[in-house]
């Protein structure tokens, strides 16, 4: 684990443990609110296109944001049941990005997260505190740590989709 994904894990873990699930959702929420901003951003003719060669267009972001957040919402909801959590999968096992406009996208993403953030809000909030959602990057979280990674990992697409948006500006 590198530095910087220590730092990111200490504040999901102190954080975590310290804030209630209304104040995680909320925190959710703000991020969710930029990443819609950033998403909106970007010129809709252009949704599609990548700003170069390699990168991911503001399509594919949002199809990531969307898949990461019911892949790891399931996990949430799966630990809160206390059912054992579902197989890890690896970002090669990822099915290929549907093409969708940005409204379409934050419409999936609405649902999606209105749904977990309802389930999160009538669970006790220690309950299954000791079953583990697998992260990649940052090892084993519990419901309220991968919660507030969610919130993490929308502000960091939210800086992507801003770029996009500011690059697909810049070549109009």
């Amino acid at each position: 684990m590198t530095d910087e994904q220590k730092r990111i894990r200490g504040y999901l873990e102190a954080q975590g443990a310290k804030l209630a699930p209304p104040a995680i959702v909320d925190r959710v929420r703000e991020a969710m609110g930029r990443l819609r901003a950033a998403a909106l951003a970007v010129p809709p003719a252009r949704f599609a296109e990548a700003p170069a060669a390699g990168e991911w267009s503001a399509n594919e972001v949002m199809a990531h944001v969307v898949d990461a957040g019911r892949h790891f919402g399931d996990g949430i909801v799966r630990a809160l049941d206390g059912v054992p959590p579902g197989e890890r999968r690896h970002a090669d096992e990822r099915p290929a990005a549907p093409s969708h406009s940005a409204a379409e996208w934050l419409a999936m993403l609405d649902r999606d997260r209105e749904a977990l953030f309802a389930r999160a809000l009538r669970a006790e909030p220690a309950a299954h505190l000791e079953q583990s959602i697998s992260h990649g990057f940052f090892g084993l979280l519990n419901w309220r740590e991968t919660l507030l990674f969610i919130r993490i990992h929308d502000l960091d697409h939210a800086g992507q989709l801003e770029k996009i948006a500011a690059a697909l500006d810049a070549r109009a």
